[in-house]
């Protein structure tokens, strides 16, 4: 997988990376998720979400069609990031070093790799070297 292309802005870019309770809270109508969002947007920064959050979203137990589209129109404004041999081998000492969920260290190992910050509420699980953490 070739590494994503990084859009600059004054020598300076901050990209950003959502973990599946980032995106659960901003389509519950979060007012923190919301607004980090709209920031995001509005400077348009680049969001990523790893391929794993996506099986997250969508297998939620009796997920409705809306619910689904508001993923859909979500997933529309991010660039997917899908595990391939350099994702899984960092995540994979990540896991080793750390003890974490397997979901939870392809998502930092994401995080990691597109040198992004990490946006969620779940901060307990990232706290590891290399990964920059945004609460929302």
């Amino acid at each position: 997988m070739k590494k994503p292309k990084r859009r600059e802005r004054n020598g300076v870019n901050f990209m950003y990376l959502f973990d599946t309770n980032a995106v659960i809270y901003f389509l519950s109508g979060d007012k923190m998720a919301v607004a980090l969002l709209k920031e995001i947007l509005k400077n348009n920064k680049t969001i990523y979400v790893p391929t794993i959050v996506r099986l997250e979203l969508f297998s939620k137990p009796n997920l409705t069609s809306i619910e689904q589209n508001a993923i859909y129109d979500f997933l529309s404004y991010a660039i997917e990031i899908n595990l391939d041999k350099t994702i899984a081998d960092i995540a994979s000492a990540i896991r080793r070093n750390f003890k974490i969920k397997v979901a939870d260290s392809i998502i930092a190992a994401s995080a990691i790799y597109t040198n992004s910050f990490l946006v969620t509420r779940n901060t307990k699980d990232f706290k590891i070297q290399g990964v920059r953490v945004i609460k929302v």
